[in-house]
């Protein structure tokens, strides 16, 4: 790692030329922390490597404001950093902001993802890891970005195409005495989907079945117990929780909302499945949202996603399965 303790925007420089095109449209985000406001600027990299725009930015940092770039670069002629702007995939990421150094020994030591393009420092025991890549759908973007994240103790929530990464080279404003954010670069090689040999962790069959052996349902369950113990067999089975969902609610046809009715069993189910097979509970709400981020708006799957993982962890510490 490099140790500079002024700011070098010559580094920020040679970050941006190496994840983007001279005639790329990227997005530059100031953001101050006291008072909090957010500025932002959607320039082509050629104006980005001015000497006189970077000693802007350089200014501005020393002023107090945090300087990030869009991971992603944006399409000509846009003014806004949203998801519908975004050009193309060109950067997979991992923030690791608890155990850092850990974490990034694990990485190393993996075969599940290829060599990062670099590892960014942004405070003491917290990094940025971008991967260039090239040929990847946004969607994949997104299930990589998770299983990254579940695999190598990432930030979850870190997984929109139109997030932005601290720049090398400034100073990070939230600490004092202000870290500077330095990065160490590991190779210029561009991977593509095949390379990351990630999967998502699945329950130990043999052993789920022994734990909800005795959920059978009998003639003295209600009706909502016998499809918990219906759904959670399946799941256990590996049936498809999208299949079982609509089942579900075509079964239960008698409630007053048997869709919203079938997709609570089901994820609440699948919840219970993962935290017995000792899968982290982050991890299990990360694998909720994961499956309801087409259905649901982004906050509210959220806070969804976590209610139900804890409902599930409630019913393991008072081992009331219904």
């Amino acid at each position: 790692m490099q140790h500079r303790t002024q700011i070098d925007t010559r580094i920020a420089a040679e970050f941006l030329t190496g994840c983007f095109r001279s005639d790329e449209t990227i997005a530059i985000v100031l953001r101050r922390v006291s008072p909090p406001t957010i500025a932002q600027r959607i320039i082509t990299v050629e104006r980005a490597l001015q000497p006189r725009y970077r000693a802007w930015l350089a200014h501005e940092n020393a002023s107090g404001a945090n300087v990030y770039v869009a991971a992603n670069p944006l399409a000509p002629g846009s003014r806004k950093r949203t998801k519908e702007s975004i050009a193309e995939v060109r950067h997979l990421y991992l923030d690791l902001d608890t155990d850092g150094e850990a974490k990034l020994a694990a990485l190393r030591s993996s075969h599940s993802a290829p060599i990062p393009s670099a590892i960014v420092s942004t405070s003491p025991g917290k990094y940025q890891v971008p991967w260039r890549v090239e040929s990847i759908p946004f969607e994949e973007q997104e299930r990589l970005l998770k299983l990254l994240a579940i695999t190598f103790g990432g930030d979850p929530a870190c997984t929109d195409c139109n997030r932005v990464l601290r720049l090398p080279g400034f100073r990070n404003q939230k600490y004092a005495p202000a870290h500077l954010v330095t990065i160490d670069f590991l190779t210029p090689s561009v991977s593509h989907s095949e390379d990351f040999k990630l999967a998502h962790p699945t329950p130990d069959r043999e052993l789920i079945r022994g734990r909800i052996a005795h959920l059978k349902p009998t003639g003295k369950h209600s009706h909502s117990e016998s499809d918990w113990a219906w759904i959670l067999g399946k799941l256990a089975r590996g049936k498809d929780p999208v299949k079982l969902t609509r089942t579900l609610a075509e079964r239960r046809s008698d409630k007053p909302n048997p869709e919203y009715y079938a997709e609570r069993t089901v994820d609440v189910a699948s919840a219970w499945l993962w935290l017995k097979d000792g899968l982290p509970i982050a991890d299990v709400v990360t694998m909720i949202e994961f499956r309801r981020r087409f259905q649901i708006p982004h906050k509210l799957c959220s806070a969804r996603a976590h209610e139900i993982a804890f409902t599930a962890q409630r019913m393991i510490a008072r081992k009331k399965i219904a």
